[in-house]
């Protein structure tokens, strides 16, 4: 078992920043890939990035890239999510995943955090 606590999440205004953090415990978190979704009301549950569990393979979505950063720290089992030029839009809950696969697809991550939710105003 894996346990994911996300944190970071809050109000922020339209351009700003906030970096979200995923702390993980049980397993040794440096043999997972780790992955940020998000799912805003209404919608699905999407992927937003992926980071291989050597950090040598990072996907973004089409609508996060060139403004959020995925990035892990093994030594402190953490996985962080900076975001920038935040837009009304990436308004939403915020889960990580951990899975032994790298993979794009929710239904390959078994462990999910509680989520934190990201509220970007206009």
């Amino acid at each position: 078992q894996v346990q994911l606590v996300e944190s970071g999440g809050g109000l922020v205004q339209a351009g700003g920043s906030l970096r979200l953090s995923c702390a993980a415990s049980g397993r040794t978190f440096s043999n997972y890939a780790m992955g940020w979704f998000r799912q805003a009301p209404g919608k699905e549950r999407d992927i937003v990035a992926a980071i291989h569990w050597s950090s040598s393979i990072r996907y973004y979505a089409d609508s996060v890239k060139g403004r959020f950063t995925i990035s892990r720290d093994n030594a402190k089992n953490t996985v962080y999510l900076q975001m920038s030029s935040l837009k009304p839009d990436d308004t939403a809950v915020y889960y990580c995943a951990a899975s032994t696969i790298y993979s794009i697809r929710d239904s390959a991550y078994p462990y999910w955090g509680q989520g934190t939710q990201v509220t970007v105003s206009s």
